[in-house]
């Protein structure tokens, strides 16, 4: 192979090897390196099957590619490493004549993880879900609160008519609930008003959430602070950021307080950032991005609704409204970022992920390096 060929190969960020017409293997760069663990100068040399466990399928799509002349794609790859875990891959063979840039004949092997896959269509399935999400709560309020108003005045004015004092107690049970699903109403609309963003400090957003959550339960659970301060501040609408962040720690803060008489441990809620970098989000690819973690050590989700747990009106929580999560995903997908969650008895770890301008947009301020 020519060094011109093997430099363009090591560049790529997908993983590749390229095996011979005897099935050896004669380069594998650094991306699948990586990926499956095994150094490029220990297995060049060795067949498939040294290399390789589970190789049957993997030596069929390499016969198949070359018998046909043809790229073959093999959708779900079963691929063991002596004393690793079985992957999962997604496999694309090309062959390659001696007459090409590799000087070889054989075939290049392109990898990539399935759950790589599934995690993007995932994301793109929660931003669709999010747009439909909103648009229903924007109709679903506007049609409710107009005849609310008139239920409200109605009863108003029935209020002061009545001569029996002791009717007065259901008007008012008439007007105290117009009320409270007006409040509702509102909270529904909330998140379609028009943002105003800012240069916001991310740290600063989880230090009113946390005196929030304290006010609130200051007896019922501690709050552990994990920040990486050396993350640069993000383009967004502090406010929108502040409420997302919130409703998902209160609920934290809800389920921890309502198990704290049988837990063995106190309720602790972690505030977590972290830098990510080259992340899709919302289908575009950035640099940087801001990871924030709020993790709790309560029950967890219910599996029942483990799938639902972002839809309006779906709670786990006797008397809860089922907003808020709806809520702060709406506010964290008007940010481009996503909204997602791990959840297991005694570990909850909601995770929003927020880009980062570069630097151009953010003017003075430093991204990160």
């Amino acid at each position: 192979m020519t060094p011109a060929a093997l430099s363009g190969l090591d560049l790529l960020a997908t993983a590749v090897i390229v095996v011979d017409n005897a099935d050896v293997l004669r380069h594998m760069n650094p991306a699948a390196e990586n990926l499956l663990e095994l150094s490029n100068s220990h297995v060049v040399g060795q067949v498939v099957a040294a290399v390789f466990a589970d190789h049957d399928l993997l030596e069929a799509s390499l016969q198949y590619a070359r018998n046909n002349n043809c790229s073959f794609s093999e959708h779900d790859l079963v691929l063991a490493v002596s004393g690793r875990p079985r992957m999962h891959l997604m496999c694309t063979v090309t062959p390659i004549e001696r007459n090409s840039a590799f000087d070889l004949d054989g075939c290049l092997v392109e990898f990539r993880p399935i759950e790589q896959q599934l995690r993007i269509a995932r994301e793109e399935r929660v931003h669709d879900q999010s747009v439909a999400n909103r648009e229903l709560m924007r109709n679903l309020a506007h049609e409710i609160k107009n005849p609310l108003g008139g239920i409200r005045g109605a009863a108003q004015l029935l209020d002061r008519e009545l001569g029996n004092p002791a009717l007065h107690e259901y008007t008012q049970v008439i007007m105290k609930e117009a009320d409270r699903l007006q409040a509702l109403m509102s909270r529904l609309l909330a998140p379609h008003r028009i943002p105003r963003p800012t240069h916001v400090n991310i740290h600063e957003v989880l230090e009113r959430v946390r005196m929030v959550l304290l006010a609130e339960f200051h007896k019922e659970i501690s709050i552990v602070r994990d920040y990486d301060v050396s993350l640069p501040l993000i383009y967004g609408d502090a406010e929108q950021l502040i409420q997302a962040a919130l409703n998902v720690a209160r609920n934290a803060a809800q389920a921890l307080t309502e198990v704290r008489a049988d837990a063995d441990q106190p309720g602790e809620i972690t505030l977590k950032t972290r830098a990510a970098r080259q992340v899709t989000l919302a289908r575009k690819r950035y640099r940087h991005a801001i990871e924030l973690s709020i993790i709790d050590n309560g029950p967890g989700i219910p599996p029942e609704i483990g799938e639902r747990v972002f839809y309006p009106l779906v709670s786990g929580r006797e008397g809860g409204s089922g907003l808020g999560l709806t809520i702060a995903q709406n506010f964290v997908s008007q940010h481009s970022g996503t909204l997602t969650f791990e959840s297991a008895p005694g570990r909850t770890c909601f995770t929003l992920l927020l880009p980062v301008a570069d630097a151009a947009d953010l003017g003075e301020t430093a991204v990160l390096q």
